[in-house]
């Protein structure tokens, strides 16, 4: 009863929303043909949309956002999300664009945690370590649609089964991803899961945006970031968690009262930005681990006067530059990405939690579910 409940959560934050906006509700969801994999598996392709020209499309493998589309100052309509044009794209040259990442995003030093005394390995696909679930995470399965709804909120749902020794997590687990879209550009996002053994659990969207639209000549570089963070964790030389917290006070990690991205992804007089080859880098929210979405990230493109607020039950957000961009990949429209091209925030638990007691906890139980609310709000400043 717990996946019901969770569901019904995710649809009432999503109704208050338009409701708080005083705006007509009338939002559509519907379902297409989007290829299929090369064992013949059927693949669909979701559209959420609203009359105010804001469109999320998203794909049941890996249950992708695929494109996010919406306005700018002059009414002319843009995709924000780097990504493919075609289902080929993600199965053939996947880079985790707009992908549900899973089962833990982020990175785990050497792979390796312990539960209760018990050690397991994962994958290694970052080097040494194991990055956003191993070689074969969730942005690499086939979720079943459960169920596409218009209405006040166009709402779709989907589904998927991880079995214990999965990528070698442990515990068999259910899992939900409950997408919606209402009339004021709230595109909403609902991870849930449940286990029957100990676990742990740390879902996320991996969308990277660009708010001029994807392949603008410009790129992302432009944009004006804010970041209710106070400190930022500090990583070493494998990009993982020295365990500090560190102040951002006056620094190229400062984004509290909004800063150009162009203004320190290249200042290497900051070790952090050398190690990260920009930035690729958890924040601490101030707000910390919410019941409700609060603020975690607050991105404007004053050209096209497009404003993207990620809002995050979470406790922290990466913020990453696209720094592994080097022009090998070709997007949508053909279009060449490189560093800069788009930025993307995740909300999430902090990487490395499991080895890291000093951060907030990603153990899940039976009994008690995992639940991580999330929105990506889009809107134009005139």
């Amino acid at each position: 009863m717990r996946k019901v409940v969770d569901l019904k959560t995710a649809l009432s934050y999503a109704l208050a929303l338009s409701l708080a906006s005083g705006t007509a509700m009338a939002a559509d969801a519907s379902r297409a043909p989007a290829g299929k994999l090369a064992d013949g598996t059927a693949i669909e392709m979701i559209t959420l949309s609203n009359s105010q020209g804001v469109s999320a499309k998203i794909l049941s493998y890996g249950a992708t956002l695929q494109s996010l589309s919406g306005p700018d100052k002059d009414g002319k309509n843009a995709d924000v999300l780097l990504g493919y044009d075609d289902l080929a794209g993600y199965v053939d040259h996947p880079n985790f664009f707009g992908v549900t990442v899973g089962r833990y995003a982020n990175r785990i030093a050497g792979g390796k945690f312990s539960l209760d005394g018990k050690a397991y390995q994962l994958p290694l696909n970052d080097k040494v370590n194991s990055l956003h679930g191993g070689g074969k995470g969730f942005d690499k399965q086939v979720w079943k649609v459960v169920s596409v709804k218009s209405g006040p909120v166009a709402t779709l749902v989907l589904s998927l089964v991880s079995p214990d020794g999965d990528s070698g997590y442990p515990g068999k687990l259910d899992v939900t991803v409950t997408y919606t879209l209402d009339e004021s550009g709230n595109l909403g996002i609902a991870f849930d899961a449940k286990t029957d053994k100990p676990t742990i659990v740390n879902m996320t969207n991996h969308a990277i945006f660009d708010l001029g639209g994807e392949g603008s000549t410009d790129g992302a570089l432009g944009h004006v970031l804010t970041i209710p963070a106070k400190a930022y964790t500090p990583v070493d030389a494998n990009l993982i968690p020295t365990g500090e917290l560190k102040p951002v006070d006056g620094g190229v990690f400062d984004f509290r009262n909004g800063r150009r991205v162009a203004d320190g992804i290249r200042d290497g007089h900051d070790a952090q930005i050398i190690a990260g080859r920009g930035y690729d880098h958890n924040f601490a929210l101030d707000k910390g681990l919410t019941k409700t979405p609060g603020l975690a990230a607050r991105l404007e493109d004053p050209a096209s006067g497009r404003v993207l607020e990620v809002l995050t039950t979470e406790p922290g957000v990466q913020f990453y530059t696209g720094n592994f961009l080097d022009g090998t990949f070709i997007g949508k429209n053909q279009h060449v990405y490189r560093m800069g091209d788009g930025i993307a925030l995740e909300p999430q638990k902090f990487p490395d939690s499991p080895n890291q007691p000093s951060f907030v906890s990603a153990r899940v139980d039976p009994g008690k579910p995992y639940h991580h609310q999330m929105v990506y709000r889009l809107s134009v400043k005139r």
